[in-house]
């Protein structure tokens, strides 16, 4: 009856697995085709710039992939091969942005393109908040900056290197513990910002990552994370009651950094990030606080990716429901947050906080199954002492 329910369980997964590769090929053809790349193998016009660049950035210790070598010929062009499938056919999302490795060391880094006269405290933010003794506090989630490249010939422009993170829910959660581990360290992370005087302002959920140094065994690829970086198969991993992954806050282009707050609250012009609905943005255009407004990004968070995708989340509710309050006045700050929040998960017994994080949307029967697996899998996690709450010792 076991090896039954495995071999069919296993069958499932292979099949999810075909429909998701299947899916993620068709959304690269249409994403190519929408930036406008041609079966040619011709770049995108966003593109063309970090091509006009690459001998700069690879004198200097940066080499970006062949795709954007100058005079690169397109690996599948005079062959049978499909071009999809082909690594230099990939690219990120947003020409913004774009991956390297420094050969100096070997890491596989990002490096993002910004212009200062537009984002004019990104590099000042992003250095102040990786400059120690900062960088080394266990509550700084935001991301380290390695370093800042002024463009030659270019006074505004200039590109900051950072790490290569991954979404944060990719893979998503295995377990109620999980989920906890996130929710604590984006609060204090954002909770570490305000206590220095900084409003992210855009604190969403594209703009939180994880950090995957930890959790992932081998490199993937910046632009097909669930393939290895070779392309030659899928990437391996460890969960993350294994791994204990951090969690950054990311993009500081429209954060503001304050020298001291003794004056009374500072007031910014409303400005949209990735959420539009902000509600202090739909009534008025007065100058607003903006901490109580990050208060509510990252409520509004929580709400959409995890409230509304796990089960057995009602613990988070409430204080999710106090963080997206209308009125910026009702809503806690994040030190009440951060204190709100603690002894609502430490009331949790260890057997709850290692549930299994289901997913509404999952059918009833693989969900019997996957609960099977999951807790033949804990057995093994309790026994060699990895605790409920990854980042937490209990």
């Amino acid at each position: 009856m076991v090896f039954r329910l495995f071999s069919k369980l296993r069958a499932e997964k292979q099949a999810a697995q075909a429909e998701e590769d299947e899916r993620l090929d068709l959304a690269l053809d249409q994403l190519r085709l929408i930036a406008g790349v041609e079966f040619d193998g011709d770049l995108a016009k966003e593109e063309i710039w970090w091509r006009d660049h690459f001998l700069w950035l690879k004198d200097i210790g940066y080499q970006l992939r062949s795709r954007y070598a100058p005079g690169w010929v397109p690996s599948w062009q005079g062959t049978d091969k499909n071009w999809v499938a082909c690594e230099d056919s990939f690219w990120l999302p947003t020409a913004q942005v774009i991956s390297a490795i420094r050969t100096s060391d070997g890491a596989h880094v990002i490096l993002k393109r910004i212009q200062p006269s537009r984002h004019p405290h990104e590099i000042e933010i992003s250095r102040f908040v990786a400059s120690e003794p900062l960088r080394s506090q266990r509550e700084n989630h935001c991301v380290a900056v390695l370093d800042v490249l002024d463009v030659p010939n270019d006074p505004d422009e200039a590109i900051l290197i950072l790490p290569l993170l991954r979404d944060f829910n990719d893979p998503p959660f295995e377990t109620i513990g999980e989920i906890i581990d996130f929710v604590v360290q984006v609060c204090e992370g954002l909770q570490f910002m305000h206590k220095h005087n900084i409003a992210h302002r855009d604190c969403m959920n594209l703009n939180i990552m994880m950090d995957p140094s930890r959790m992932f065994l081998e490199p993937y690829h910046p632009c097909a994370p669930h393939k290895r970086f070779d392309m030659k198969g899928r990437v391996k991993f460890l969960s993350r009651t294994e791994s204990s992954p951090r969690y950054l806050f990311i993009d500081f282009g429209i954060s503001r950094r304050y020298d001291s707050l003794e004056g009374g609250a500072p007031l910014e012009p409303p400005i949209l990030g990735g959420y539009k609905n902000v509600p202090e943005f739909q009534l008025s255009l007065e100058p607003q606080n903006p901490f109580p407004t990050d208060v509510w990004y990252l409520g509004y968070m929580l709400q959409q990716e995890l409230l509304h995708v796990y089960r057995g989340l009602g613990f988070l509710e409430p204080l999710v429901s106090q963080m997206v309050q209308s009125d910026p006045a009702m809503r806690p700050t994040m030190d009440e947050v951060v204190s709100r929040f603690a002894p609502t998960y430490n009331a949790l017994s260890p057997w709850r906080l290692r549930s299994r994080a289901v997913q509404k949307e999952e059918w009833i029967l693989v969900a019997l199954l996957r609960s099977f697996v999951h807790w033949m899998r804990t057995i093994r996690y309790v026994w060699r002492g990895f605790p409920a709450i990854p980042s937490r010792v209990m």
